[in-house]
């Protein structure tokens, strides 16, 4: 899937990926905590999908996330945390 993006941090001990929108400023914030953090992390737009892409990726998200909401963040395609929780996201990758 050529529309992951990868963001290189000086931290990459966990398998960190996002599931994002665009046009979520509750995503932005998300990524921007990651930076910050300085966590290697891979995050996908799904909105910017098109097609069957997007269906897959849906598909995925439903599969760890039945409401689907954004953003879905996976940390070692175990731990998963939907929503902004900066609290939550700062403890679960320290």
């Amino acid at each position: 899937m050529s529309s992951k993006k990868h963001v290189a941090g000086k931290k990459s001990k966990d398998s960190v990926f996002l599931y994002a929108l665009s046009t979520c400023p509750w995503c932005k914030k998300t990524k921007i905590l990651l930076e910050d953090l300085s966590i290697t992390y891979d995050y996908i737009d799904v909105d910017l999908l098109v097609g069957d892409d997007q269906n897959e990726v849906v598909a995925e998200i439903e599969a760890i996330n039945p409401q689907g909401g954004f953003p879905t963040l996976v940390i070692n395609k175990t731990e998963v945390i939907v929503g902004y929780k900066p609290e939550e996201i700062t403890a679960a990758l320290s």
